[in-house]
C-alpha cells in the first residue's frame, strides 16, 4: 500500500523553458504579420525623385496632413476619402490649431494622375491660407527609404 509508482517525492526546481519559447515564437509570428498592415496612408505609386532633396521627417508623423491622390477621381486626407469639394474644409479644420510656421500640407500623387488634378488640389489648399505645400516623391537611388518632400 505504501509503494510509490513512477517518481520521487522531491520537487523539481528546474525551469521548463519549452512553453515560454513556444509563446515567444507565436508572438514573433503575430508581429511579423501585423507590422506590414500598420503602414499609414493610402498606397499610391508616386513618382521617382530626380534631385534627391533632404528628407522631411514630418511626413510620417501622425499630426501631419497628407493629401493622397491615387487617381484622377479620388482624394484622401490620411486614410479617409474626401471629395474635392469638401477637401478645403477638412484641411482648414486640421490646420486651425497649428502655429503658422507649422502649417504645411503634403501632397502625394500617383504617376498616372493628371497635372491639372494636382493643381486643383493645391489651389484648394492655398485658398485655406496655407503657403507651405510639400510634394512627396520617392528617392531615385536605393530602395525602402522614406519619401522625400520638396517645397
Amino acid at each position: 500500500m505504501g509503494a510509490q509508482i513512477g517518481g520521487s517525492e522531491e520537487y523539481n526546481s528546474a525551469i521548463n523553458v519549452t512553453p515560454m519559447v513556444d509563446v515567444m515564437l507565436v508572438l514573433l509570428i503575430i508581429f511579423m504579420i501585423v507590422t506590414p498592415l500598420l503602414q499609414s496612408g493610402v498606397p499610391v505609386n508616386i513618382p521617382k525623385d530626380l534631385s534627391s532633396p533632404d528628407e522631411d521627417g514630418d511626413i510620417t508623423k501622425d499630426t501631419s496632413v497628407v493629401i493622397t491622390i491615387p487617381d484622377n477621381n479620388n482624394f484622401y486626407v490620411g486614410k479617409d476619402p474626401f471629395p474635392l469639394t469638401s477637401l478645403g474644409e477638412k484641411v482648414q479644420n486640421l490646420m486651425k490649431d497649428k502655429a503658422p510656421d507649422k502649417r504645411i500640407v503634403y501632397v502625394k500623387s500617383g504617376v498616372d494622375v493628371n497635372y491639372g488634378t494636382v493643381v486643383q488640389a493645391i489651389d484648394i489648399i492655398r485658398k485655406q491660407d496655407i503657403d507651405k505645400i510639400g510634394l512627396v516623391a520617392d528617392k531615385k537611388k536605393g530602395g525602402g527609404e522614406a519619401p522625400a518632400a520638396a517645397q
